[in-house]
């Protein structure tokens, strides 16, 4: 039961309210809100203290996240700047200890002023913060400057880009030290940099810019290269007079010989009559270029001779005139001789019908000669450079990095023939510098200078290529000692070395001017040394086509002993080519000595009265050399060109740090990054 007593017992009935007690201050109408710092901050704390804890967590994970993100990049960032900062001041320590020195490729920009000129007038350069992570390049900090002032931003501006170019070059220097090549002691560095490692060679579209700087101020020409010119001037009345637009002159018989009815001669020569002077010659001839060279005709052509002779002549002419005409020209026969390429190997057909767009090899064999396909590059790489057609340079790039993984080689030497069908070697177990095998490795040191020193597989073949010359083709001969190149068969050494091996020489000493291995100009020096006296040795002064050594001593014998059928002359010009790099590179005054004797036997013995100079038969019969009534187009093209540059002083005469020659002797541009 429920009685009186017990309710009164339990008390008044229970109210429900919510007690607030304020201070003074905070009371409504002693001040209310006002907006303080401690307000502010008791605030703030209970609005944390409402979050969960998980969003409590994220937060101060974030928090902490930057936090270390910050102290990474101030401690990179500082290290960067303190590098510029060392790098600047020891380039102004260099300039005072060494004032005559020049940097390799000097800043296109003024350099800093030294740290305690005007230094009043020049505020510290402060770091900007990082950017967020999201958007962080990939690589080395990036090194961002706060812009200056407006009273002296142009005073600090190009300080300012030169501490972002010197930060970049070094990033660049680490990249490229990965790509040294090393090969038995010659170390290489590929060319990375933007700059020319000499001085820019002109745009394509303006080909005559780097001839108005070569040719400035003009080195007199002397008696040796006027009579060159008078050499030359002479051929050329001889195929004006009987032989005009037509491939070859026979100087004896007044009249000219066909091989693609191209003006072979005349094609070739263009480029020595421009670097001679000879603006009338040239003049005349380009008129008939212009007027009556016609690539459309139903004639087969051999793709390696028209590849070196017309188109590099075209080529050649067309960056010394600066004449379009030329570049037309070449653009219509590269394009008609690229039917040689559609073959199953890629390994092009030796000749092309350059009328009817078809190709095929020759009717005794399906085989080409490696030498053929191998030696095409520098012109159809120049070719497409300045079309803009990569076709050209595709097409012979193909084949090089077919024959680089070819077996069959010998410590990088190749045989003479490949099958255009299989794209194998054939005929294996036979090596020579000599016909069918020797511009192979001229175009596999020239492609890689041609290109800036980058590709690194030419190199490589190359280089493997000269060590298996030293290893299996090298001997030196009795009595003099000469060293020489034989030829290898089958395992079989031969004595054997043919004029064309001459080549030889030149291509090591611009290879060793190029950075290569020392021991290759010193081979070069001995080398040079028995082609001379391929000349010395014999009645006449002038060399046979091929000659034997002999490797024992016998009395009455020299070294060099000449067969009835190799005592041949042709009016070559290897052994003049190697002594114009022999010249240019040391300045040695008896290799124009040696150039000298032999343009005066060719006045003497091959000299034809009436114009012209013609090849001979017995280069042992001073009295009766047997004339064969044959000028060779590479007489003017070749022989002559490196005669007159030979006895020039004149180091920017065709410059060999801006341009290689092709296996023709016409002049191509070596190529500036872009």
């Amino acid at each position: 039961m429920y009685s009186g007593a017990a309710a009164a017992a339990a008390g008044p009935p229970r109210r429900d309210f919510i007690s607030v007690t304020l201070g003074p201050e905070e009371a409504v109408g002693v001040g209310g809100y006002n907006n303080s710092k401690a307000w502010r901050r008791r605030s703030c704390w209970r609005k944390w203290k409402q979050l969960s804890r998980l969003q409590r967590s994220v937060i101060l994970f974030l928090f902490a996240f930057l936090a270390v993100c910050g102290v990474i990049s101030y401690t990179s960032m500082g290290e960067a700047w303190k590098s510029i900062t060392n790098k600047s001041l020891d380039e102004q320590r260099t300039e005072q200890e060494i004032p005559g020195l020049k940097l390799a490729n000097p800043a296109v920009l003024p350099a800093p002023q030294k740290a305690d000129a005007n230094h009043g007038d020049y505020p510290e350069l402060s770091l900007q913060k990082p950017p967020k992570p999201p958007h962080v390049r990939r690589g080395p900090s990036n090194l961002q400057i706060k812009a200056p002032r407006r009273d002296v931003r142009l005073k600090t501006r190009h300080d300012t880009i030169r501490a972002v170019e010197e930060l970049v070059e070094a990033d660049k220097v680490e990249k490229t030290e990965k790509s040294i090549i090393s090969w038995r002691g010659a170390v290489i560095e590929p060319d990375q940099s933007t700059e020319p490692p000499s001085s820019k060679i002109k745009e394509p579209e303006k080909p005559s810019s780097v001839e108005a700087e070569d040719q400035k101020e003009p080195v007199p020409i002397n008696e040796r290269q006027l009579a060159v010119i008078e050499a030359f001037r002479h051929a050329w009345k001889g195929y004006k007079d009987f032989a005009w637009g037509h491939d070859e002159l026979k100087p004896l018989s007044k009249s000219y010989s066909e091989w693609f009815g191209l003006g072979l001669t005349l094609i070739d020569a263009l480029d020595t009559m421009w670097i001679l002077g000879l603006k009338e010659e040239f003049e005349e001839a380009r008129k008939w270029v212009a007027n009556d060279l016609v690539f459309d005709k139903n004639v087969d052509v051999n793709l390696f001779e028209s590849t070196i002779r017309i188109l590099g002549g075209l080529l050649s002419t067309y960056h010394l005139s600066g004449d379009s005409l030329f570049l037309e020209k070449a653009k219509d026969i590269g394009n008609r001789l690229m039917p040689a390429f559609k073959t199953p190997s890629k390994i092009p057909y030796s000749d092309v019908n350059i009328g009817r767009g078809t190709a095929h090899p020759p009717r005794w064999t399906s085989d080409s000669t490696v030498a053929e396909v191998t030696s095409i590059q520098l012109e159809f790489r120049e070719l497409s450079r300045l079309t803009g057609d990569e076709k050209f340079q595709k097409a012979v790039d193909e084949v090089m990095k077919h024959v680089h993984t070819l077996s069959g080689k010998n410590d990088g030497l190749v045989p003479m023939f490949i099958n255009t069908n299989s794209g194998q070697f054939t005929h294996l177990g036979v090596y020579t510098l000599g016909a069918r095998a020797d511009s192979y490795y001229e175009y596999l040191l020239k492609q890689w200078i041609q290109g800036g020193k980058k590709e690194n597989e030419l190199l490589e073949d190359y280089m493997r290529a000269i060590e298996g010359v030293k290893k299996h083709l090298l001997q030196r001969s009795e009595p003099k000692k000469l060293t020489f190149v034989g030829e290898l068969a089958h395992g079989h050494f031969s004595a054997k070395m043919d004029h064309l091996v001459c080549f030889l020489p030149g291509t090591l000493a611009l290879g060793a001017h190029n950075g290569l291995a020392a021991d290759h100009m010193k081979l070069a020096e001995a080398l040079i040394e028995t082609c001379y006296q391929m000349y010395a040795q014999v009645e006449t002064g002038l060399s046979p086509e091929i000659v034997h050594f002999n490797l024992h001593a016998q009395k009455g014998h020299r070294d060099v002993e000449i067969k009835p059928a190799d005592r041949h002359n042709l009016l070559r010009p290897e052994t003049v080519e190697s002594l114009f790099y022999m010249y240019r590179f040391t300045g040695d005054k008896k290799y124009q000595d040696w150039g000298w004797e032999i343009l005066q036997n060719f006045n003497r013995y091959t000299r034809v009265p009436t114009g012209g100079y013609t090849s001979i038969n017995n280069v042992q019969n001073p009295s009766n050399p047997e004339p064969r009534d044959k000028m060779e187009s590479f007489f003017l093209g070749e022989t002559l060109k490196y005669m007159f540059l030979l006895f020039s002083d004149d180091i920017d005469l065709i410059n060999l740090d801006k341009y290689v020659f092709n296996t023709e002797a016409h002049p191509l541009p070596i190529w500036v990054p872009a």
